[in-house]
């Protein structure tokens, strides 16, 4: 049995440690009302018992709560208050400087839980120690000086998360749709450099990963592009060289036929496109930001994003290219080709492409190869999403998401066009769901009541991060607001205008409508009355949003959180103010946003449906999955689920295993076991190497593919998960 240190280290028990405190608590008050020996090792033994029975490592304050009931249940209450007014004397002196101690075991690599925070985070890479440590501070100015202690309060208690706390002290804002077709066709700045518009596509994707990585380094949440801006360079490039064909034949001596000079130039055509491509996706995978991390983007594949024949002829080629090198993988120190995590890859579902008689359903036949292989690309039905996302002239629009799943909302720019390029999200606070319903008791109108309290407080929360982004200067991040990446400012200019009139989004976020669902009315959201209940719930969350948009244009929207370590620290805080209920909170993690349990089994189809349902009442956000086995070996069956989500869902993907183990060179599904400690590990099935360093992971547990571990919660959610198909 383990347990986690203040500083994040997590240790073996250790007994004796809480027999001495209990001793000089026991000490220090008059012997008549000192506690036996015996009485001592009773108390010790019994709280080693109730750690034991906890499937996780406790923190010292989780211990020292217990500590302090066991006491009290000998009677020994002069004792206990000795024992909790020592507890609070060293919180005051430990209050006086919060960051030493958590700084000091990023750098030696001691801290298991932000060792695990980042699923695409090493945290032995200096540059993500430096992040880290960087985050810290930023962490406890923002707790200490920016944030009101109400907000605070109620994020270390579970009952909101105030996302990206490290960030918090800059004037950073959370994702955004880079304007690539603005910053290549009109030219843009990089580091103090002009960069013209490129005169090939090869050039052109090579500016693109340029900007790729300043954004990233300007911002700390994901950020997509389009490949259709990249499309118009291929003709450039094909004009060229077909002049240079020409002039090749012509110097040779030889006959200069149309045909001859077709084939020629579209072969290096290809050739270049093939080039440009491998660029994007081995300079996106071997960047590094200044976060410490590969840039977190997304490339969108939508062919219908261009009316222009050629353009899209040539978008087509460029999807191609790109779908064929993921399959391939990139390849890992020991040279085997793995799964990568980035770039994320969003394939649009289309008329064009849906049906085995439409022109590009090769495509399709090739996306599904990639999915059963590498995990990309995900799926945008674009007949769904034009339902969906209809602006205020009553158009409906199909466009990407920004990183892995928020979507902005329609918005008519004052030309009187819908515009999607240059717009961004100011931060997310998401609100635990759980929590509400088991405080409520199963009471209707005591949830409710608590409900719109905690909607207040999270109405708070965001308005800080509002007004915390409000009076910044373009001066803060010139490739963002100056440049043209987000926007066209002046030097000195205020980002405000940006921050009303619905150009931007700022995201009510919410986790564990299962399990709330569930604890309010022993329902699961599988059934009719569970569903009933959860949809009226989202309904609600929608109904503030706009009531908060309407008071203040600025454009609330809701969003289903993409939990990664938050999951792990919801269920902890969960277990800590109500105990341990079965199928509430029996479990290390909660479940993302509106999704069926991982551990409920249902097929891949129904459960699509029933979260289509869910995913419309997102609309800052969402993404649903499915759990799927190998699928390489049937590629028909994959095609039938795309089929399926082009006419029930928005925006979907489909989740199966990609792992190489180095010790052995086993290639296929490294599983989770349980340690002498209880801690969950992975473990290669072939030669049993627990390892993390030499094997090679890919899950992807919130939208997007993790390749770095994760943390316990995450962990056991993840060895839970059951096939739906």
């Amino acid at each position: 049995m383990k347990i986690i240190k203040r500083s994040g280290e997590e240790v073996i028990f250790d007994i004796n440690k809480i027999i001495v405190a209990i001793r000089k608590a026991n000490e220090s008050v008059a012997l008549a009302e000192q506690m036996s020996e015996l009485q001592i090792k009773l108390v010790a033994e019994n709280v080693e018992k109730k750690c034991a029975k906890v499937t996780r490592s406790l923190s010292v304050e989780e211990i020292q709560d217990i500590v302090e009931d066991q006491i009290m249940g000998q009677r020994a209450f002069a004792v206990a208050r000795k024992y909790i007014t020592y507890r609070y004397n060293r919180a005051l002196i430990r209050k006086s400087n919060t960051t030493d101690e958590q700084i000091l075991s990023l750098i030696e690599c001691n801290n298991e839980e932000v060792k695990q925070e980042n699923s695409n985070k090493n945290p032995t890479v200096n540059s993500v120690q430096r992040d880290y440590m960087a985050g810290e501070v930023s962490k406890d100015i923002t707790k200490r000086i920016l944030l009101s202690p109400e907000i605070v309060e109620a994020h270390d208690q579970g009952l909101i998360h105030f996302h990206d706390a490290d960030y918090f002290a800059q004037h950073m804002h959370n994702c955004d749709l880079v304007n690539l077709e603005d910053m290549l066709q009109n030219g843009t700045v990089i580091s103090g450099t002009m960069i013209e518009k490129p005169h090939s596509f090869s050039t052109a994707c090579n500016i693109a990963t340029q900007i790729i990585a300043q954004v990233a380094s300007s911002q700390y949440g994901g950020q997509s592009i389009s490949l259709t801006h990249l499309a118009p360079f291929v003709n450039i490039s094909r004009e060229k060289i077909r002049k240079e064909v020409i002039d090749e034949l012509t110097t040779a001596g030889a006959e200069v036929k149309d045909d001859v000079v077709f084939n020629i130039t579209e072969k290096r055509v290809k050739d270049e496109i093939r080039r440009g491509v491998q660029t994007i996706q081995y300079q996106v995978v071997t960047l590094m930001t200044t976060n410490g991390q590969a840039p977190f983007i997304t490339v969108f594949m939508y062919l219908n994003e261009t009316n222009d024949p050629q353009t899209k002829h040539d978008l087509a080629l460029i999807i191609e290219e790109m779908l064929e090198q993921r399959i391939i993988g990139v390849k890992n120190e020991a040279g085997v080709y793995i799964t990568p995590a980035f770039p994320k890859l969003i394939y649009v579902l289309e008329e064009d492409n849906i049906t085995e008689d439409a022109p590009y359903w090769y495509l399709t036949e090739l996306a599904a190869k990639c999915t059963a292989k590498r995990m990309v690309p995900d799926y945008i039905s674009e007949k769904v999403m034009l339902k969906a996302k209809v602006d205020k002239n009553g158009n409906g629009h199909c466009y990407t998401c920004m990183g892995c799943r928020s979507f902005l909302t329609p918005y008519v720019n004052e030309a009187g066009e819908a515009q999607y390029y240059g717009r961004f999200n100011q931060g997310v606070v998401t609100v635990n769901l759980v929590d509400i319903g088991l405080s409520a008791n199963e009471d209707m109108d005591l949830f409710w009541k608590i409900f719109d309290d905690r909607m207040e407080l999270c109405h708070r929360a965001l308005q800080a991060r509002h007004e915390r982004l409000t009076g910044t200067l373009s001066d803060a991040a010139p490739i963002l607001w100056q440049h043209g990446a987000l926007a066209r400012l002046k030097k000195g200019q205020k980002i405000d205008k940006l921050l009303h009139g619905g150009y931007s989004t700022i995201s009510l976020g919410f986790a564990g409508l299962w399990e709330c669902v569930y604890a309010l009315s022993g329902k699961k959201l599988t059934e009719p009355e569970g569903e009933e209940l959860g949809l009226q719930i989202m309904k609600k969350l929608n109904e503030y949003t706009a009531k908060w948009k309407a008071a203040e244009n600025i454009d609330y929207s809701l969003y289903g959180t993409p939990l990664e370590s938050t999951t792990y620290k919801f269920a902890k805080c969960l277990q800590a103010r109500f105990g341990v209920i079965k199928g509430v909170t029996d479990r290390n993690y909660i479940t993302n946003s509106y999704h069926i349990h991982v551990t409920e089994p249902i097929d891949a189809f129904k459960k699509l449906e029933i979260e289509s349902k869910f995913q419309l009442l997102a609309p800052g956000g969402a993404i649903s999955y499915i759990e799927v086995p190998n699928m390489q070996n049937n590629i028909e069956a994959v095609t039938e689920v795309m089929k399926f989500i082009y006419d029930n869902i928005m925006y979907a993907e489909l989740n199966t295993k990609s792992d190489y183990c180095q010790v052995c060179g086993f290639d296929g599904e490294i599983g989770i076991v349980t340690d002498e400690y209880g801690k969950l590990l992975w473990e290669c099935p072939n030669c049993h190497n627990r390892d993390q360093s030499k094997m090679n992971v890919a899950r992807r547990t919130c939208g997007y593919i993790g390749t770095q571990y994760w943390n316990q919660g995450r962990t056991q959610e993840i060895k839970e998960r059951v096939l739906h198909l």
